[in-house]
């Protein structure tokens, strides 16, 4: 078990410790001792030994794997990432379809059905995020997968709306695993100067499985009963199970290094060593699982009641993807309502979203981390997380132009092409600034990232779920003119003063952070 406090002065940021180290309790000269291949300094009167890597080129060590091997496993995580936010929306084509069976006239309850996972989303994190930093990431991300897969194909066979909803919500908190989890991942594997792309292709999948969810859903719908939008992604949940399940390795540097101090315990009481205790370098001396699990389940809470960085940083990824999800369940209205489109062609719509979403995505992967050497090497060789954010400026541009481009085109009735270039642009804009977000809070929390992502992931979903509530209302009071606009203009106010505040003051919230990396 795991006492997995703040690491020491010394171990901050990516910096991993590089032998084993011992807390002597006498002032004898140390002696080495080896055993199960590592480096053990101790003495023979030394009580204590803290267990380390051996070397910054420990092959052990997650974070000098090949390439081959960190993206093998990006790649599966990803598709873990994906796979569940295509269930968040999915069933949104379908939802007619589904009222029409249970009798369901409000059309609350029509967008709740859709916005109940997400709303598992902010609850799952905070202690699926805190989990894989006591049990490892793996475990926890594929025993909460299958938690997920079991209530999302159970969800096929509900008979009332109520069912339907609990189902989902279950559903949900375990598809919310790869929300934290993945960013934590990134942080574990990938150095600073490599993880650019990394977290691009890795943020990617949870915004375009909600895009890819409704295209999908809304052939099924028309060609087929709305339950086989739950067992169509349970059949494509299962094989990314079992690909998980045999490919996918543990990266959790604590977790690593109390596993080789396990092995070096059970070799050293073979040989009968006298040492009163041996543990990691990320232990403290109180490793009781009251203490252990207070600490790491707290964590999130005590990240977003203390960290300016997560409380700025988290209004506005809770605005982007509040907005995500209104136009992830606003689109068929514009392209059913308006252009009168039947329901197969409307969802077709949804890859302009896409398509803005991946582009995006592509171009910030490809620069990001060229973007961060570059201005690393204009630093003095000294890097800092602010050299994430120059992406935030056009992309916190391009959202408010993308709203108001479709809010009027949609209104003026002109041709469809013009409301998919607006989507587009949506879709650019939240992407960028999305990447830039997450990578900014993975360099700043790298250790305990997965908690900092729960703690952003929670305000987050809360606006997913919250924004598809008001849209009816919103475009009703309106119109889709000038709804759009209030839209852009809360975008411009939270949005492009963002990533000038962090430029220029992100190293002063960050000097004075009890977590984040100086």
């Amino acid at each position: 078990m795991l006492d997995l406090v703040s690491p020491p002065p010394t171990l901050q940021g990516d910096r991993t410790p590089n032998s084993v180290h011992r807390i002597p309790e006498h002032s004898h000269s140390p002696k080495p001792y080896n055993t199960s291949n590592s480096k053990v300094l101790a003495s023979t009167n030394t009580d204590v030994l803290i267990v380390d890597w051996d070397g910054p080129d420990d092959p052990q060590n997650p974070k000098n794997w090949s390439f081959k091997r960190k993206w093998a496993a990006t790649i599966i995580i990803s598709s873990f990432a994906f796979i569940s936010p295509v269930s968040s929306s999915m069933i949104a084509p379908a939802t007619n379809k589904m009222a029409s069976d249970f009798g369901i006239n409000d059309e609350v309850i029509v967008a709740l059905a859709t916005s109940i996972f997400v709303l598992a989303f902010a609850m799952g994190p905070l202690f699926l995020g805190p989990l894989s930093e006591i049990y490892g990431r793996s475990r926890v991300l594929q025993l909460a997968n299958l938690w997920y897969l079991i209530w999302n194909l159970v969800c096929g066979f509900a008979q009332s709306e109520s069912q339907l909803l609990a189902f989902r919500f279950l559903a949900g908190l375990g598809g919310s695993a790869p929300i934290p989890i993945a960013g934590g991942f990134l942080g574990d594997c990938w150095r600073p100067d490599e993880r650019g792309k990394a977290v691009a292709i890795a943020s990617l999948a949870p915004l375009l499985g909600p895009v890819v969810g409704p295209i999908t859903g809304a052939w099924i719908a028309e060609r087929s009963t709305w339950r086989w939008v739950f067992w169509s992604t349970s059949i494509v949940d299962a094989a990314v199970q079992i690909i998980g399940v045999f490919l996918l390795q543990e990266t959790y540097a604590p977790l690593l290094l109390e596993r080789k101090a396990e092995q070096i315990r059970r070799s050293m009481d073979a040989e009968k060593v006298p040492y009163r205790e041996i543990r990691t370098v990320f232990e403290g001396q109180d490793r009781s699982w009251q203490t252990i699990m207070a600490k790491s389940l707290s964590r999130p809470f005590a990240l977003f009641a203390h960290e300016p960085i997560v409380q700025l940083l988290g209004v506005y990824m809770a605005y982007l993807y509040g907005l995500l999800y209104l136009f992830l369940t606003t689109i068929p209205s514009i392209f059913r309502g308006v252009y009168q489109q039947p329901v197969g062609i409307a969802g077709l719509h949804y890859i302009a979203l896409g398509i803005g979403l991946t582009g995006a995505s592509q171009l910030n992967a490809k620069t990001m981390d060229k973007i961060y050497v570059h201005l690393k090497s204009k630093n003095g060789g000294v890097a800092k997380p602010e050299f994430r954010l120059p992406a935030m400026v056009p992309g916190s541009v391009l959202l408010p132009i993308g709203c108001l481009i479709v809010g009027w085109t949609s209104e003026a009735h002109t041709h469809w092409i013009a409301s998919d270039i607006g989507i587009a642009l949506v879709g650019a804009g939240i992407i960028l600034n999305f990447q830039c977000i997450q990578t900014y809070i993975v360099d700043c929390f790298t250790l305990h990232a997965a908690s900092a992502l729960a703690a952003v992931s929670c305000l987050r979903s809360l606006a997913g779920f919250g924004f598809p509530l008001f849209a009816p209302a919103l475009y009703t009071t309106f119109g889709f003119g000038k709804g759009n606009t209030i839209l852009a203009i809360v975008a411009i106010v939270i949005g492009c003063p963002a990533p000038w505040i962090f430029w220029y003051y992100g190293e002063r919230i960050r000097n004075s952070s009890r977590h984040a990396r100086r």
